[in-house]
């Protein structure tokens, strides 16, 4: 379905199903914001493949995106917003038919392809399911910090979660989020996940190591090490 969208380029990612908050102070992402209020429409979100994410004109995004459902606004002073949103449909950019003030584009809405009850995503299921159970243990185990996570029992809102919440690079999670069926996007996670979690292990018996020789020398018993190369940059101790 096509369709003409207002879009705010981010330098995230932002899933269906996924919550999405945002600060809009700049004048015309208040002015878009105030425009999708009174239509009650949403706009899309879609992760910058060049440019800054703040007063770049000719910012240039990845043509796949999804759509932010505004659920909450909180007025703040002077015209500035605290808005909730939540991923709806995917997108793809057609073309960009404005950038002043903000970027409006024609796009076509992606209609998720029906899951096949088949054997491999019966398979595929529980099996991405607790490898990325495995993933958040050591998540936690790493933190030192309580956590779980509740997935959904339908295999496409399960692929959406799983590729929102892996702490990996943005780009990674845009490869993603263009998989183009729910299989191929399940299939996809396994393998990552796949091929992580023993890496991830490695690095923490490496780090177990690095805090027990600390604290044989009585030094600060705290680690960061390479923990964001394979935790991502949103990974904290804290």
């Amino acid at each position: 379905m096509a369709r003409r969208l207002r879009l705010f380029p981010l330098n995230s990612v932002l899933f269906p199903g996924a919550v999405l908050n945002l600060h809009i102070f700049e004048p015309r992402y208040k002015q878009m914001i105030n425009e999708c209020l009174e239509a009650g429409e949403g706009f899309g979100v879609a992760l910058i493949a060049e440019g800054a994410e703040a007063g770049d004109p000719n910012v240039l995004p990845h043509d796949v995106g999804s759509i932010a459902e505004i659920v909450d606004v909180q007025p703040l002073p002077f015209g500035r917003y605290f808005i909730s949103t939540v991923g709806r449909n995917r997108f793809r950019i057609r073309e960009v038919v404005s950038r002043e003030p903000y970027l409006v584009a024609d796009v076509d809405v992606i209609e998720e392809p029906e899951v096949p009850s088949d054997r491999e995503v019966e398979e595929l299921m529980p099996a991405v399911c607790a490898l990325f159970e495995q993933y958040i243990d050591l998540l936690v185990e790493f933190s030192g910090s309580e956590g779980s996570v509740d997935l959904p029992e339908d295999p496409q809102s399960t692929s959406f979660l799983i590729g929102d919440m892996l702490q990996v690079a943005e780009r990674v999670k845009q490869r993603l989020l263009e998989v183009a069926d729910t299989k191929s996007r399940l299939r996809a996670e396994h393998d990552f996940l796949e091929r992580l979690l023993p890496q991830l292990r490695k690095l923490l018996e490496r780090r177990e190591t690095e805090l027990h020789e600390r604290r044989e020398r009585g030094e600060e018993d705290s680690y960061r090490g390479t923990q964001e190369k394979y935790f991502g940059r949103f990974f904290s101790q804290n």
